[in-house]
């Protein structure tokens, strides 16, 4: 019986191996962990500024408003009569049409890339460019080029302008839309962008929508020539328009082409010096043939000349060093800008880039140049006020008072690197500097580069000169 009753014994849950597993779901499906809300958030926070800095950085279409008076604008066409006709604004087709709205639809042709096959909307009328029209409001009169330039175009050189040329009109009536297109392929007159001007008529609907070849868009919702200021937008030459169903009233625009124009070395000026200025100019170059003389530049223009050779401020010349460049250009001769410091200049092609390093460093190379030599410049320097170095000219000097604290060896550094740029000295380039004898402290334009000297950062003044060879 004792054995028996072993037999029944319950056995000790020790001796078993168990296996836990998690607990299945709905239809016998593991459940799966819930994601963090707090990191969800953060997933849709960083996709949400992702998108904000990629539209901010590529800009392809701007709208914004001309201040002005609807009332103060007319449209003066030409019918096919050969009739002038003006038409006053703002206008409300629904309210009352004027006859001059009419003839001015009447005119019109239907559009070149309306969709024929889609029978659900009329098509848009563009008003033909064989026929005279013009308006009353000019967008040379805004800076709406000017916005332009800063929105979409602005990594555009120094040098470079925009200009705009009337296109067309188009006529967007009720019920008609203006299929997707581009008016830069349209055209195919190398425009760089696109403007549009939505007069003040009203009109319900007609939004205008602007894609980008990566098929981005933007949508601008017009006021349907509501009282207030007259609407425009501006998109890039590689997008693609188009004005959704007008679904009352009508859509009248007038488009321009945007077109970027350069001028520079090669370019006409478009200010001529005056008859006085040449008839002090030409005997200085009758008694200077066979030499190379120079002017300095008057004018600071925020320009580091390790960065950019002297010639690239060609464009942005002004007042008196754009006066006596465009003189040199009238007698056909060829002026170049070079930097100068020092009594030494730079090669038209070459910049400062020589103060890598410390100056002041051990071992510094020594040049052996020669002793008396012209001294730089340095600004804002712990060793005081900076001087202005004599360089000596055909008729004064222009120059200051000796540096009190002046270092030697620092100099024969700087003279050292400078050589070793591609620098030489004025008197070995044959280079004679005009200065008036009458004023000892003439205005001089400078440009600043930056150095390390004994650790501390420091600035060496460089002048720019306009230099030219009387044959």
């Amino acid at each position: 019986m004792t054995r028996s009753v072993d037999l029944h014994k319950s056995p000790s849950t020790s001796n078993f191996q168990i296996e836990r597993s998690k607990s299945p779901g709905l239809y016998g499906r593991p459940n799966i962990p819930q994601a963090d809300p707090t990191y969800q958030n953060e997933l849709v926070y960083r996709e949400h500024v992702a998108a904000l800095i990629a539209a901010k950085d590529r800009q392809f279409a701007i709208s914004g408003h001309i201040p002005v008076d609807p009332a103060h604008l007319v449209l003066f066409f030409r019918s096919k009569t050969g009739i002038t006709h003006s038409l006053d604004f703002p206008i409300d087709i629904g309210y009352n049409t004027p006859p001059a709205f009419d003839v001015l639809v009447a005119a019109c042709r239907p559009h070149q890339t309306s969709d024929f096959d889609d029978y659900s909307d009329r098509e848009a009328l563009f008003y033909p460019p064989n026929l005279p029209l013009t308006s009353s409001i000019e967008i040379a009169n805004y800076p709406i080029l000017d916005a332009v330039r800063s929105s979409l175009f602005p990594t555009l050189p120094k040098g470079s302008y925009l200009t705009a040329v009337k296109d067309r009109l188009d006529v967007v009536g009720n019920g008609s839309r203006l299929i997707s297109q581009s008016p830069a392929l349209l055209r195919n007159d190398g425009r760089s962008a696109t403007i549009i001007i939505t007069l003040p008529v009203r009109f319900r609907g007609g939004t205008q929508v602007i894609r980008d070849p990566l098929g981005n868009e933007e949508r601008f919702h017009a006021t349907g020539g509501k009282t207030g200021d007259i609407e425009w937008m501006a998109f890039m030459a590689d997008c693609e328009c188009e004005i959704e169903t007008v679904k009352k009233g009508c859509c009248l625009t007038i488009s321009y082409g945007v077109f970027i124009k350069e001028y520079g070395t090669n370019a006409e000026t478009l200010v001529i010096p005056t008859d006085k200025f040449f008839d002090l100019l030409s005997p200085i170059l009758n008694m200077s043939r066979g030499r190379s003389i120079a002017f300095y530049l008057n004018y600071d223009y925020g320009v580091n000349p390790a960065e950019v050779t002297a010639n690239t401020l060609v464009p942005q010349l002004k007042g008196a060093d754009s006066l006596i460049y465009d003189a040199f250009k009238f007698h056909k001769l060829s002026p170049e800008l070079h930097w100068t410091a020092g009594g030494y200049v730079w090669p038209m092609d070459r910049t400062l880039e020589f103060f890598g390093e410390d100056i002041a460093s051990p071992n510094p190379l020594k040049s052996g140049a020669a002793v008396g030599r012209t001294p730089f410049t340095s600004l804002n320097g712990p060793r005081g006020a900076g001087i202005v170095p004599p360089v000596r000219g055909a008729f004064g000097t222009y120059g200051g008072p000796a540096e009190p604290n002046y270092h030697e060896g620092e100099v024969d550094a700087i003279r050292t690197r400078v050589e070793a740029s591609g620098a030489v000295a004025l008197a070995d380039a044959n280079i004679t500097i005009l200065q008036d004898f009458n004023n000892l402290a003439p205005v001089v334009g400078r440009e600043r580069v930056y150095f390390v000297s004994n650790g501390e950062l420091e600035k060496l003044v460089v002048n720019v000169i306009v230099v030219v060879y009387i044959a």
